[in-house]
């Protein structure tokens, strides 16, 4: 089996806050590390990008006066060593929109929809203060469908539906604020009505596609799929590859979702294994994973789908478009302008970056929005990690080292009693759960098996108590010891995915090593033998001081800390993204 898995490419105009980072890359590098301990390294590929093209990075450029390329440089590098040094993110390919294979296969696969691919005129606002066309994000107005009255030009932040500029009520020129005049163009479309029986029978009969991305799309079915605009007028992009399109650009939600190809490309060439990447994107035995967030649905269940059925090259669609809902900040939407949030380039300094990634995994939004408080933070470092888990271990090694010298006991299955069948059945089948979750994209929810199985742990011990046993029967301490131990291996395997660093570390102190070559399917097996040496043994995490109990005090305390970081922050970053 081959896994494909990607996540939504950041946009470079800024730096990603968390909410970003949990919608897709944190939780595409979760899956992505199980999925190699599941089916092996080499069958699972992680792709991802910075999304560098269209008009928020052509705005951005222009309003401080240099051309976009030199924004998306700095930001990209930036962005690029964060993801990988910072967070820890393993993706085999990290790429570009301004990468050559991309701009190469871009236009080579638009030129192959031509069957599929009308012209049109289309009337479309026109800024006379500026000069300039005014698609997407150069427009914005008030939503037809919800009244939000910052609504963009392709799309409305607020009720998520797709726009066009013409549809946008009061509109006005983003740059200039001038109201716009409506001028004839001439733009090449992707005839999407052609694939609306296909696309519906397809998201209806998957069994795997959350059911949140069916909803959009069989939304999107319902009210008859339309052509959408390929080009676009801006000056920033990849040139469209038709003829008579000399001097426009391809509009960038489809060129981007085609990078998750060029990119698998690209990495296979750097390999210098030209054509294997064809194993990742066709055959029956293909998974493909895409974490994003919830307002690109549309884009993951309609558009690309549509383009890799129209190229009749026989494509593997999507298994599972794993997506989120929104993340807020203390109740509030993120915000850079009001500096409402934490950017991942803060986060660091505020938190173990690990603890950050099991804290962001376990507040995931994945059934609705969720909130995300530095009291639910610090309650799930101080008492899921520390606690949960970190005390868990602690007392089962301290005991080890204690009663047996450091050794693990033999056990003595003749006498198990029914608490000690009813966990080991209990550490043999919570990898398996968990694992039916993550198959699934449900991170979050498989995080509560694991967290399950420490409690349980917690409780086994407490009911057996093998600090009273070790005095009336050795025997039986021996067992309850030898069958904790091989749960913290359990445990071990199960959190790496999150954790990889505090992983290792709690194996080390099992007295084992090489975590990252354990095999998913066997993180249950009983597989530490009878006298092995556990390692040293330290607590594997610590308690954040907090003042949790004085909610003014706490948020006190954080702005403090955001307020001297920022300014420390801010001086680091590249010259175009402060």
């Amino acid at each position: 089996m081959k896994i494909f898995v990607a996540s939504a490419w950041p946009y470079v105009n800024s730096v990603p806050h968390l909410g970003n980072l949990i919608g897709s890359i944190l939780s595409a590098d979760v899956f992505a590390r199980y999925a190699r301990m599941k089916y092996g390294k080499e069958n699972v590929v992680f792709v991802s990008g910075s999304d560098e093209h269209g008009t928020p990075i052509e705005i951005e450029a222009k309003k401080r006066g240099v051309h976009p390329k030199l924004l998306t440089d700095q930001a990209h590098e930036y962005d690029k060593k964060l993801f990988l040094e910072t967070w820890k993110i393993t993706f085999n390919n990290y790429t570009r929109t301004e990468s050559e294979v991309h701009k190469e296969f871009v236009r080579s696969f638009l030129l192959n929809l031509r069957k599929y691919v009308k012209v049109e005129e289309d009337e479309i606002p026109y800024c006379e203060h500026d000069k300039l066309f005014l698609p997407d994000r150069f427009i914005k107005g008030t939503c037809p469908y919800c009244g939000f009255e910052d609504a963009r030009g392709d799309q409305c932040d607020n009720c998520g539906r797709l726009l066009t500029p013409k549809l946008l009520i009061n509109p006005k020129c983003a740059l200039c604020g001038s109201k716009p005049v409506l001028k004839l163009t001439k733009h090449w479309f992707f005839d999407l009505s052609e694939f609306n029986d296909k696309i519906r029978d397809w998201i209806s009969s998957s069994p795997y596609m959350p059911d949140n991305v069916k909803s959009v799309a069989l939304g999107w079915v319902k009210e008859g799929l339309k052509p959408r605009s390929i080009t676009r007028d801006n000056a920033w992009g990849i040139p469209a590859p038709y003829e008579g399109a000399e001097n426009k650009t391809v509009y960038v939600w489809f060129e981007a979702l085609l990078g998750y190809i060029s990119a698998t490309i690209e990495y296979f060439r750097k390999e210098g294994n030209e054509e294997k990447w064809k194993e990742f994107w066709f055959g029956n035995d293909v998974k493909s994973y895409y974490f994003i967030g919830k307002d690109n649905i549309p884009f993951h269940a309609v558009i690309l789908p549509a383009m890799l059925m129209a190229s009749g090259e026989g494509y593997v669609l999507p298994t599972v478009i794993a997506s989120t809902e929104y993340l807020l900040y203390e109740g509030q939407k993120f915000s850079k302008s009001r500096k409402i949030g934490i950017w991942i380039d803060e986060a660091k300094e505020l938190m173990d970056i690990e603890y950050w990634r099991f804290v962001l995994i376990r507040l995931r939004p994945e059934e609705r929005d969720t909130n995300f408080t530095w009291r639910e933070a610090v309650r799930i470092v101080n008492t899921e990690l520390n606690d949960d888990i970190g005390n868990y271990a602690n007392r089962v090694l301290s005991m080890v080292k204690r009663y047996f010298g450091g050794e693990v006991p033999t056990p003595d299955e003749s006498v198990y009693n029914d608490e000690d069948r009813k966990f080991v059945s209990e550490i043999k089948e919570a990898p398996k759960k968990m694992g039916e979750m993550m198959e699934l994209g449900k991170l979050k929810a498989g995080t509560e098996e694991l967290l399950k199985l420490a409690r349980d742990g917690n409780s086994y011990l407490n009911l057996r108590a093998p600090w009273n046993l070790i005095k009336t029967d050795k025997q039986q301490a021996a067992n309850v010891l030898y069958i904790a131990t091989n749960s913290l291996r359990t445990i071990a395997i199960m959190i790496y995915p999150l954790m990889p660093d505090h992983a290792s570390k709690l194996y080390s102190q099992i007295g084992l090593s090489g975590i990252e070559n354990e095999k998913w399917d066997n993180a249950g097996d009983f597989t530490i033998k009878p006298g092995q040496k556990i390692g040293n043994i330290e607590p594997l995490f610590k308690k954040l001081d907090l003042p949790i109990e004085d909610e003014f005090k706490l948020h006190e305390e954080i702005h403090r800390k955001l307020e001297e970081i920022r300014k420390k922050v801010e001086k680091n970053r590249p010259e175009l993204l402060r």
